[in-house]
Order: C-alpha cells, then structure tokens, then sequence
C-alpha cells in the first residue's frame, strides 16, 4: 500500500503547464517580480506540489514543438497590448496553435488578450470597445449556469459561485461575439462577454486574476505617462483602488480549478 501511496503522489508532482507570454516584461514587474512568469506561477500555480510551469515567449514567435503539446496539462495565455484580432504572424501561429489545442481537447486558460484571441481563433468576432477603455475594479454578473452532471469543474463549483464577483480590468479591445457553441459565464455593465467556456477545456476570461494592485497602478502610470489616457482617469483608478479592491481569492481558484479539475479547490 505504501507503494501505490507514493506512485501515486509521484505521478501528481508530474503536473506540466504551459505560459505563452503574448506581452513583455514591464521594467516594474522585472524589478518587483523577477518577470510575468513569476506572477503567473504565483497566482496559478501551488508551491510544494512539484508542479513545473514552462515560459514560452509567443510575442517572440516561441511556442511549444508540435511533439511536446501532449506533455502538458494545461495551457495559459496571457494578456498583451496588442490587438487580438491583428494579424500579426505570431498573433496567427498563435490562432493556429489553439485550434489544435481545441482538437486535441487540452485545457486552455486565456487571460485578457489570450481570452480575445480564442474567441477569434475559433471563429468569434473581437473588437475595440465603442466605450473606450476600462480600467480599474469591475464588478461582473456570473451567468446563473444550469450544467449537466456531466460538465466537470463548472459543475463542481455551480452552488460556490456568487452571483457577482469584482475584477481587475485594462483593456480597450473586447469579446464582440462568442464562437459557435461557446457559453457566456459573466458580464458586466460595460463589457458583454467577461467570461465564457468551450465545453470543460476553453475558459476566457476578460478581466486579469493574476494581477496585484501594485501592478495595475504600474500600467496605469505607463499609460499615462505615454498620454493613452489622462489624468483624471489616472487618478480616479487610484483613487477607486484606494476604496476597493477585486475578488481575487475567488478569481485564483476558479482558475486552478479549472486547470487542475481533478483536484479540489473550494470557493
């Protein structure tokens, strides 16, 4: 018994995940954190578990070997300051990757950018918000889901979910129109599609889990000081930020959750 007890723990340690990084590291995240991958593996990842997360620079035009895509578990696709639906050359390798994700039914968790880019990738519309930017602390409306015993995770955790939950936001572009058989799962007053499945191996979700306030206050300042947004809109984000904050222990396991279905994380 205590064989199998330790195969077994063996084989759990064995968890491979995939970050295709769609931006580069910001000055700040490089000082503060060591570079996005830390902060992804810091949100997502569960430290002692034996757990490896491999980086993978997309915006570079690095993506993992047709041979090695079986060895991972899961797949994470960051957010980005480019348009999702440019095109790009690895913008388009990146497309064609997640199709073949898609077929393969391998988990894939798209952040911001990486939620816009499987909904393209798969045939839906992405485009510039006609409302501008929203940046700041947004609170969404998670879809009263009515799910079959068969639908994994979601299924799990249906009777946890709450019926709104807040989020870190910084995007301009935005979900327009899902792809065929896609499920809507949030929205929010000024975005239609905040988070959406494909069966119980695509999750898009607009808004960005993995980021600590200092780090929005990061980007904020970048785009202010590159004259993207103004002062005013600047300074109503700290100031929100200074009142509020997002639901981020929620958002952080209904991620892992999903990348690691066979495992429990309650909300």
């Amino acid at each position: 018994m205590v064989a199998i007890i330790s195969n077994a723990a063996a084989a759990k340690k064995s968890r491979q995940f995939a970050l295709l990084m769609a931006a580069r590291d910001s000055e700040y995240v490089l000082k503060r954190y060591g570079g996005y991958r830390n902060v992804f593996v810091a949100a997502f990842g569960d430290a002692g578990s034996g757990e490896t997360w491999d980086l993978y620079r997309a915006v570079d035009g690095e993506l993992p070997a047709q041979e090695d895509l079986e060895k991972y578990d899961g797949f994470v696709i960051s957010g980005s300051p480019n348009d999702a639906y440019a095109d790009d050359e690895w913008i388009l390798r990146l497309c064609r990757l997640i199709r073949d994700l898609h077929a393969r039914r391998k988990r894939v968790l798209g952040i911001c950018f990486g939620h816009q880019v499987i909904c393209r990738a798969l045939g839906g519309r992405v485009a510039k918000s006609s409302t501008g930017w929203d940046i700041g602390i947004r609170e969404v409306a998670v879809a009263n889901l009515s799910l079959p015993r068969q639908c994994g995770f979601l299924e799990a955790l249906r009777d946890q979910l709450p019926p709104r939950a807040k989020i870190t936001e910084i995007h301009q572009d935005e979900v327009w129109e899902v792809p065929a058989g896609a499920e809507v799962l949030a929205s929010s007053a000024k975005t239609g599609v905040e988070m959406f499945r494909v069966g119980e191996h695509l999750l898009g979700i607009q808004g960005h889990p993995e980021y600590t306030n200092d780090i929005l206050v990061s980007l904020v300042n970048r785009l202010l000081g590159a004259g993207t947004i103004s002062v005013s809109v600047a300074e109503a984000v700290k100031k929100q930020l200074d009142a509020t904050g997002p639901d981020r222990e929620f958002w952080l396991k209904l991620c892992k959750s999903f990348l690691k279905a066979d495992e429990s994380y309650s909300i």
